[in-house]
């Protein structure tokens, strides 16, 4: 296939993707409601005198009111964003950013915690900066995903919307982005300014890197955030990362997605403070450096073929032969957390050949494009397995990673109304077909 023909498929892709796809401190004062589109926007930074650490996870840090913008354009539509207090993949306080956008119609007593699925490696491609008027390439996914956001707010449900990758742009760091998350909620709830409040039920929905958040919130929130556990309804999700060292085998190749390992070796090593680059040949080196503060548009397509072996010094042909890469990888997989204690609808395309992965190693097997179809029939299935049999799984077939996000939202938004109206939650558990071993990597010896 001709490199123009590549760069066709990828650029229909991302077009489609884009548009289909302790105890509280008192808050600081909210800060100026005019937006800016610079790249040093103060509102991110935390400037108080006490350490992050003094407050506990959820603390509202400031405040601000401004329009909705979309690609730059603002709406009649008002969001309040949140600076709160936060955890990161390392465990240590983080300062982070969510949105919050008031239904026209609603009466504050629903919400959804929407997560959006921008992965990028870059900060400035974070939701909240595109509903603040930023315009960047990386960004449109975040703009486009109002698309997803208006039949919300036209049901009356208020939207939040967390930067679910942190301030540092921890690409893939699903622990993180699920701490991200639950905090965010927290925030939400206890800033006047959103009129959301303790007795406010939430949803979580989120497709692709979106639900790579929404997962392992509903995960870590008996643990990390009772208090938001109490709130949830159930969880939507679609086009899921299990385990992301399958993954990298799947894309190995692929004429689309294979950008995304080299984005998945920067997020690690960013996510974990481990360095991973004197690991890689001097065309890693180079990949590393394109895509250093690149995103997914930046990515997919871009890398045709890409292989691990293309961007590794040939001692580490083979990714497992690196202790620290290992243990950061496990650290990622779905299978290795616990089990969510709420209702759950996970979707999963299996068509990946339409988007140029034909991948199907032994114990990989098919999938989307990008995601690994038989690690989330596991993942699904191992939720039955241990304790929940509120699990719905759709496997689309005949569509690919772009395709299901078409099937899976208004199935999504039709499954989180029942969970609001307190309807019994279906089950597919005894009807979900086998998956792969979710079990933790382990180390290979030097080749």
């Amino acid at each position: 296939m001709s490199k123009a023909a590549v760069r066709l498929i990828a650029l229909s892709v991302a077009t489609a993707a884009a548009m289909t796809a302790a105890p509280a401190a008192t808050a600081a004062p909210s800060a100026p409601a005019a937006a800016t589109t610079t790249t040093s926007d103060p509102f991110y930074a935390y400037g108080g005198s006490e350490p992050l650490s003094a407050f506990a996870p959820g603390t509202v840090l400031n405040t601000r009111e401004l329009q909705y913008h979309v690609v730059g354009i603002p709406t009649p539509l008002k969001a309040v964003q949140l600076l709160y207090r936060t955890t990161d993949a390392q465990g240590r306080p983080a300062a982070n950013v969510t949105t919050v956008v008031r239904s026209p119609t609603g009466d504050r007593s629903k919400a959804v915690s929407y997560q959006s699925f921008y992965d990028s490696l870059s900060p400035q491609d974070g939701p909240s900066r595109a509903i603040a008027g930023n315009v960047s390439l990386g960004g449109i996914i975040p703009n486009v995903e109002a698309v997803f956001l208006a039949p919300l707010l036209t049901q009356g449900y208020d939207v939040v919307i967390p930067d679910t990758e942190g301030q540092q742009a921890h690409f893939a760091a699903g622990p993180e982005y699920g701490t991200n998350t639950l905090d965010s909620i927290r925030a939400a709830t206890k800033s006047a300014q959103t009129g959301l409040n303790s007795d406010t039920a939430f949803g979580l929905m989120g497709y692709s890197g979106g639900s790579v958040a929404t997962n392992w919130a509903a995960a870590l929130a008996p643990s990390y955030a009772p208090d938001v556990q109490r709130k949830l309804v159930g969880y939507a999700e679609g086009g899921l990362l299990v385990d992301p060292a399958h993954n990298l085998k799947y894309v190995d190749g692929s004429l689309v997605w294979s950008g995304v390992i080299p984005m998945a070796v920067i997020g690690v090593s960013r996510s974990y403070g481990i360095d991973l680059k004197s690991y890689l040949n001097g065309y890693g080196l180079e990949v590393y450096k394109e895509l250093e503060h690149g995103s997914i548009i930046d990515a997919i397509g871009h890398y045709p073929g890409l292989t691990w072996k293309k961007m590794a010094k040939s001692q580490y042909a083979e990714p497992n032969s690196i202790p620290a890469f290992v243990e950061a990888m496990n650290k990622l997989n779905l299978g290795s957390a616990a089990t969510p204690a709420i209702p759950g609808f996970i979707a999963q395309g299996n068509a990946g050949l339409l988007e140029g992965t034909f991948g199907n190693h032994p114990g990989i097997g098919t999938g989307d494009g990008v995601m690994v179809s038989g690690d989330v029939r596991a993942l699904a299935r191992q939720y039955c397995a241990t304790g929940n049999s509120a699990v719905k799984y759709s496997q689309y077939e005949l569509f690919s990673h772009t395709g299901a996000s078409v099937a899976w939202a208004p199935a999504a938004l039709s499954w989180l109304g029942d969970r609001f109206a307190g309807r019994p939650a279906p089950s597919d558990c005894g009807r979900i077909p086998t998956g792969n071993s979710l079990a933790p990597e382990e180390s290979a010896s030097l080749s």
